[in-house]
């Protein structure tokens, strides 16, 4: 009969551990369904929110972006010396640029962009809004008439998904250019045969689950970490804690929407 205690405990914890965990993802979805209405409203681009917006996402994507394309470039241009002189050995130098478009440009690039995103502003932005509560700066904000979430969660949001979005987009052009030069050179001889077979990668469904992966990967990084960072309470433990559960609710979103979009494009 004592025996039953000790399970009859375990399972209490577990009940409170999955109480806990879906409590806090409903409150990463409430938190972004206010910022989904806040970044639509007219009103969070008037006056001096306009001008921190602004700044944010200046702040947020410039310093970054040189550094991410010379990665990028570096990165890509290996993978595609490796995939063209494999392919040549097999005799299947038709497929290289399909291959180096479609594992380069559709998957690993919107990949690496939210990684190198999470961990240069949205995990940074989501201990400041930690510390911003514990000092109680947010609790002012609100006995001032000031709204925290337009005020000081909006603007990080913004920056945040912006700075994925310019990322992957400069790097995707920058791996097609250089994809370009090593297959063909440079000339212009191969540029329709090039379009030709990018096209063919890109159809309209390839191009709509991109676009939806790329947004949702962006919207992923900028909002996980800051809605982990307002809402999670300390039970006790470091402080280092926190952040490694938002980084591990991270982690499972950027992983569900990849096999989202894998089984969508080859299933």
């Amino acid at each position: 009969m004592a025996a039953s205690f000790p399970l009859a405990s375990t399972l209490a914890d577990l009940g409170r551990a999955a109480v806990r965990w879906a409590g806090g993802w409903w409150r990463i979805v409430h938190l972004g369904a206010m910022v989904l209405v806040l970044a639509l409203s007219p009103a969070s681009y008037r006056g001096a929110n306009r001008a921190r917006i602004a700044r944010e996402v200046y702040l947020d994507t410039a310093p970054i972006l040189p550094w991410y394309t010379l990665f990028a470039s570096l990165f890509g241009l290996v993978l595609i010396r490796i995939v063209v002189v494999t392919a040549a050995s097999y005799g299947l130098s038709q497929y290289a640029l399909q291959m180096v478009v479609r594992v380069l440009v559709l998957e690993l690039i919107p990949l690496t962009a939210a990684t190198f995103v999470a961990v240069r502003i949205g995990l940074p932005d989501g201990r400041e809004l930690a510390r911003m509560r514990q000092r109680g700066e947010l609790d002012a904000l609100r006995a001032r008439g000031v709204d925290p979430l337009r005020e000081e969660v909006l603007p990080r949001v913004l920056a945040g998904g912006f700075a994925v979005l310019m990322l992957a987009a400069v790097a995707s052009a920058v791996t097609l250019v250089l994809a370009y030069l090593t297959v063909h050179g440079f000339t212009l001889g191969g540029l329709e045969r090039f379009t030709r077979t990018v096209g063919q990668v890109f159809s309209p469904a390839v191009t709509l689950v991109f676009m939806v992966k790329t947004l949702l990967l962006a919207l992923a990084v900028s909002l996980v970490p800051v809605a982990s960072a307002i809402h999670d309470r300390p039970r006790g433990r470091a402080r280092t804690g926190g952040e490694v559960e938002a980084l591990v609710r991270l982690l499972l979103v950027m992983l569900l929407i990849e096999a989202v979009s894998l089984a969508a494009n080859y299933a």
